[in-house]
């Protein structure tokens, strides 16, 4: 199965949203889900019980989330990090696809992924 991704305000970018869509990607955002202002493992709870993939710049909180997640035996649907400022959005958007061409919902399940 295609990975299907959940973007949250950090990274979020109207811009990358619609060039991942005219790519043919099923993309939603914290403003999509209504989920604006909850915490980071609300944010990675949704994304979870929604299937998809969480795509953050948030990298600090959510590699400490997953690790926790791992201690405890929870699962994630997938976590990928950037940092802010490291690459423009058409990079983004480039290494994004790479990266939903090379790998599967399944293979991101309970997985940490620097783009």
């Amino acid at each position: 199965m295609r990975i299907k991704l959940y973007i949250d305000e950090d990274a979020m970018s109207h811009a990358l949203v619609q060039g991942l869509r005219a790519r043919g990607l099923d993309v939603i955002t914290v403003f999509d889900a209504g989920m604006v202002g909850e915490s980071d493992e609300s944010q990675l709870e949704y994304a979870t019980a929604q299937g998809r993939t969480l795509y953050t710049f948030n990298v600090g909180d959510f590699c400490r989330l997953h690790e926790s997640y791992l201690s405890q035996g929870r699962e994630h649907g997938g976590i990928i990090v950037v940092y802010r400022q490291r690459y423009s959005v058409g990079e983004q958007l480039k290494r994004l696809l790479s990266l939903v061409d090379r790998k599967t919902a399944d293979e991101m399940r309970n997985h940490l992924e620097f783009l």
